[in-house]
């Protein structure tokens, strides 16, 4: 019940990835009462509705001095409940003990290997987890009751936050969200209304149509501030606050731009009025970004500015997936390899950089150069350091070649629209009674083995695809790719085992068949990932109350040299908190410890905080963070109908 206050208190507050982090955890919560507790063997074919209603009680629950199973020497005894039980329908779960074996006379154990009460009388377990031989029908019938479960506790929250929110808060929008960060320093007077027109060109071309954006957010950056950040829905309400926008001030501190950080940058004019400092960004600070993070970094001159919207309308396109990204810094010659499927529409080649000249070849052979504004292959167009390649609609499928050679460092991307796709996250194993795989935050460690699992979608599901080779490669040269296994977990799920890390940044790579069409297909992660020898572990079980202080506790360890490691955290709400302000690590050994982050008393239920935490060596060549989603949320008061102790007694959980 908090965790269903929570997210409805955060999707009124448009803080969807915290609400939908929250729905994760309250799901396994509700499921497991199906799989741990006699629901099933009761007989009940329906949810209990109790679980989440806060005006319904738990009613005939089996106190601590009830009896509840029979003792089941094997340990796979069908159905171990007591017959008194079941008469009575009394409600009970199992007890699982992980370092004890001790539970009250009489009682269930949840049962497994890892459960040390199921071996103390009565022994066995009445966990519908897996399914066994004998527990077939239980097994079944617990999972058929907690996907209905599921569905009523997703159709309440839908109820309440209505159909649009809550899409959003389950990540499916049509669309990506727009983030426009502007310049208002004095003298970019004439930006702001070339700008100005940019994103009112932007708006109006998708307003209505399915690539419209979700959201829309502006970040306005000045000398020394930047912000309020707008966020809006509403793309009228969007041109209004931008049609606010005047330009004024400016000093001598560098501009805020990185902190209202998007990953495509437009720089107009020349770097010459530009200030440099340690502190001020250039423009290859601004390239970097852009490539680790999927982006382009785009240089035209103010007159150029309105040619090169095409790439912000390109780029906020629904169902948009990267077929290959590379970037070359040692000025060589160079063919790239792509596959294009029958499912790719829309197909656009990008390349940044100054003195190129490029060849492009389908699979039939026929080529086309950087020359002449259309060819049989696609039609070209140039501003600024940037090309931009849109392929014909009657492309071939298969694969094709681009040749580019450049005496400057230069980036090559190329995307489309597609159903196919896929989305990973790099996780470890872990035993126990759910064993499984978690997911690791923060960034995966050189040179070591790693596990990745992968989701993929298809055009009519998972099924319709034949997965091929996975991997891990650098963007930069030189080029590595890293070997792998990989095995299929049903549903779409990949687990991937990488032999080892690649150093520096790289990208995961993917191929192979979809059966619709019998072509061969190939897809990249958007963002590159960098490598690191630290790892840090936190995780986020619960909601954080205003005016109490909540403790978080985190293990920090290093498979480089030990040593004294400076902690650092922050949080999006400068709520107070407080941490150890380093560690002293051993290699290969965790070191625990914790902090604590306390909302004032005065903080809305529905409030969503990131916190970020970070480790960084005595020498600072090694760090790696966290990031975390936490919830601030007025707590939930339920109480419990207990007929063993007082029939009209009330307890407060």
């Amino acid at each position: 019940m908090e965790g269903m206050a929570a997210i409805k208190a955060n999707i009124h507050e448009k803080n969807f990835q915290a609400a939908r982090e929250t729905l994760g955890r309250i799901l396994h919560t509700l499921q497991d009462f199906y799989a741990h507790s006699n629901w099933v063997e009761l007989g009940y074919t329906d949810p209990y509705i109790n679980l989440i209603r806060p005006d319904h009680q738990l009613e005939n629950l089996a106190d601590v001095a009830t009896a509840t199973c029979n003792d089941c020497a094997s340990g796979s005894c069908p159905n171990p409940i007591l017959s008194s039980i079941l008469k009575e329908k009394k409600l009970t779960s199992g007890y699982m003990g992980i370092f004890s074996s001790f539970k009250p006379q009489g009682k269930c154990s949840h049962g497994g290997a890892a459960d040390l009460t199921s071996a103390e009388i009565p022994r066995g377990g009445i966990s519908k987890d897996e399914r066994r031989a004998d527990n077939v029908a239980f097994h079944n019938a617990a999972v058929t009751l907690a996907t209905a479960a599921s569905l009523q506790l997703l159709e309440d929250i839908r109820s309440a936050a209505g159909d649009k929110d809550f899409l959003r808060m389950m990540g499916i929008a049509h669309s990506s969200v727009v983030c426009f960060v502007i310049d208002t320093t004095g003298s970019m007077s004439d930006d702001i209304d070339e700008a100005r027109a940019v994103v009112y060109e932007l708006i109006d071309s998708k307003k209505g149509t399915q690539d419209e954006p979700s959201e829309y957010i502006l970040v306005p950056f000045n000398d020394p501030d930047f912000g309020p950040m707008i966020r809006t829905t509403d793309p009228d309400e969007m041109k209004r606050e931008i049609s606010k926008l005047k330009a004024k001030g400016g000093g001598d501190v560098p501009e805020m731009c990185l902190s209202g950080l998007q990953v495509s940058f437009f720089m107009t004019a020349s770097g010459a009025r530009r200030r440099r400092s340690l502190r001020a960004a250039s423009f290859n600070d601004y390239k970097d970004l852009a490539l680790a993070s999927g982006g382009q970094a785009i240089q035209v001159s103010k007159k150029q500015l309105p040619q090169a919207t095409d790439v912000i309308l390109d780029t906020s396109t629904s169902a948009l997936v990267t077929v290959l990204q590379r970037a070359r810094s040692p000025r060589k010659q160079e063919t790239f390899s792509f596959v294009v499927d029958e499912s790719l529409k829309n197909i656009t080649i990008y390349i940044t950089g100054k003195s190129i000249t490029f060849t492009l070849t389908n699979p039939a052979g026929v080529s086309q150069s950087q020359n002449g504004a259309s060819g049989e292959l696609g039609t070209v167009q140039t501003v600024g350091n940037l090309w931009r390649i849109r392929l014909n609609a009657a492309k071939q499928t298969g694969t094709w070649k681009i040749n580019i050679d450049s005496k400057e460092p230069y980036t090559l991307k190329i995307t489309g629209q597609s159903t196919i796709t896929f989305i990973y996250d790099f996780v470890e194993s872990f035993k126990g009674p759910h064993p499984g795989y978690a997911v690791l935050s923060g960034r995966p460690q050189a040179g070591q083995p790693a596990t990745l699992m992968l989701s993929v979608m298809g055009r009519k599901g998972p099924s319709s695809l034949t997965i091929g080779d996975v991997g891990l490669v650098t963007v930069s040269s030189p080029e590595t790719v890293s070997k792998s296994t990989t095995t299929d977990m049903g549903n779409g799920d990949i687990l991937v085992t990488v032999d080892a890390v690649p150093e520096g940044e790289f990208v995961v790579i993917l191929s192979g068949t979809d059966k619709l069409s019998n072509s061969e297909f190939q897809r990249q992660s958007t963002t590159q990932m960098s490598v690191s020898k630290v790892n840090i572990q936190a995780v986020v079980d619960n909601s954080m109350e205003p005016g109490k202080a909540f403790t978080l506790p985190f293990s920090v360890m290093t498979q480089g040299s030990g040593g004294k490691y400076s902690i650092g955290a922050n949080n999006d709400r400068n709520f107070e908190m407080s941490y150890p302000n380093s560690l002293t690590l051993t290699p290969e050994q965790y070191a625990n410890a914790t902090l604590t982050i306390t909302p004032p008393a005065n903080t809305p239920s529905g409030t969503d905080v990131t916190l970020t935490m970070e480790a960084k060596s005595s020498n600072g060549l090694d760090s790696n963070y966290a990031v975390l989603r936490l919830s601030v949320v007025t707590k939930v008061t339920r109480h419990i109908f207990d007929h063993t102790v007082q029939k009209n007694e009330i307890k407060k959980l």
